[in-house]
């Protein structure tokens, strides 16, 4: 059956800019939009549904294209633990940091896992998400990691939201591994990637590029098992030095590298060659209190798509608004509310390889959009939470919560 959603204005983030429809109308059949624009040219529908959207403006749906959201366990008392001084080196000798989350999350069953990570994903939702990517990596071991991507595969099934599973087990070295990273690189190779993907739990694979996870000679060998798969590729990449763990990612035709801070004009350079997105993570800047901005000069220039996320985890980023990131990524990084929006939207679906079907609102697309009563597409980024009102319809139907 046919809807024609009218009453409205569009900023339907083709190519990447607001692309403004005034007094637009959008016609979907079942899960995808068969034409859009200004509701004076709509073509003879014959019989068709209408939804009346009280001229809203409708953006596509918001798309956070990297979090942590499956986990076990809780780490605030951790932040009130660096808050009165305590350095994240003494926090993870003592057996805290990915240590802790990795234990908890042994530990938990699947149910348990899926619960909490429900409660929190439903706070995306409510915020206008209906994609989200979820990584593994905070089990180490086969049988967790299938347990994370097990239990992200029914977050998709089970609530209104299109889930991207990603394989992070290079994310840390597990304790039963310790000082023998080659060696966990090549379990990861040899033994879990094939047998996740053999159980179509990955749709992507990530690893940690960093002085203090794995080396860049590492996770090649990570990204070449993953191409022997037929995966693609990302990398959590120049957070805290200098790796060139991007340009290694691009080397890989990976479809993002993130975080980025400490990345150079060259690795810019290499990713716009490849088309791999940049996805910045404010919420991790602001939380650590970095003052280290990732080189936005650089990325404009060489024509890097940028991208925008939560990096929703319990570490360094428990971040339960993708808006508040949009203005983090503003008031932090200086991007604009229209470079913001887009790293929400169509950048972000880049960066998950889904930028044919979702991410900008265009005739052949998924129908995946938010009704938001707002007064110009900038107050997306302008507010500072609360829960702004709106419509979100994802494949063509309106979603509650």
């Amino acid at each position: 059956m046919k809807t024609l959603w009218h009453h409205c204005h569009v900023a339907s983030m083709a190519n990447g800019v607001y692309s403004i429809i005034e007094d637009a109308a959008i016609v979907t059949d079942g899960a995808h939009i068969v034409w859009i624009g200004p509701r004076a040219e709509v073509p003879d529908q014959g019989d068709i549904k209408t939804a009346d959207l009280n001229g809203a403006w409708v953006t596509p749906g918001l798309i956070d294209c990297h979090t942590h959201t499956v986990f076990g366990g809780n780490r605030s008392g951790e932040f009130e633990q660096r808050l009165q001084g305590v350095s994240y080196a003494d926090i993870a000798a003592a057996g805290g940091g990915i240590a802790s989350t990795v234990r908890a999350t042994r530990a938990a069953s699947e149910e348990e896992l899926f619960a909490s990570a429900q409660r929190r994903l439903l706070q995306l939702l409510k915020d206008g998400v209906t994609t989200v990517e979820i990584k593994s990596g905070y089990g180490l071991d086969l049988a967790s990691e299938r347990k994370m991507l097990r239990v992200a595969r029914q977050l998709g099934e089970q609530l209104p939201v299109t889930v991207r599973n990603t394989c992070l087990a290079a994310h840390a070295l597990p304790p039963e591994y310790k000082n023998r990273a080659d060696d966990y690189i090549a379990h990861i190779c040899s033994e879990m990637l094939p047998a996740l993907a053999a159980e179509n739990l990955v749709d992507a694979v990530d690893a940690f590029c960093e002085y203090l996870a794995f080396s860049t000679e590492q996770v090649e060998q990570v990204f070449i098992t993953a191409g022997q798969l037929g995966l693609p590729v990302k990398l959590h990449a120049e957070q805290l030095s200098s790796l060139h763990g991007s340009s290694l990612a691009a080397r890989y035709q990976a479809l993002s590298a993130d975080h980025l801070e400490f990345m150079t004009e060259e690795d810019a350079i290499a990713m716009a060659a490849a088309g791999t997105v940049a996805v910045l993570l404010p919420g991790a800047f602001y939380f650590l209190r970095e003052t280290q901005l990732p080189p936005m000069d650089a990325l404009r220039k060489h024509g890097v798509k940028i991208a925008i996320a939560t990096d929703l985890n319990p570490g360094t980023s428990p971040g339960l608004s993708l808006r508040l990131m949009l203005n983090m990524a503003c008031t932090l990084f200086r991007m604009t509310p229209e470079e913001a929006l887009a790293g929400a939207t169509i950048h972000a679906a880049k960066a998950l390889g889904m930028a044919d079907t979702h991410g900008s609102l265009e005739a052949g697309k998924v129908a995946d959009f938010v009704a938001w009563n707002i007064e110009r597409p900038a107050d997306l980024a302008y507010w500072l939470g609360g829960d702004l009102e709106k419509r979100v319809v994802r494949h063509g139907v309106e979603s509650t919560f």
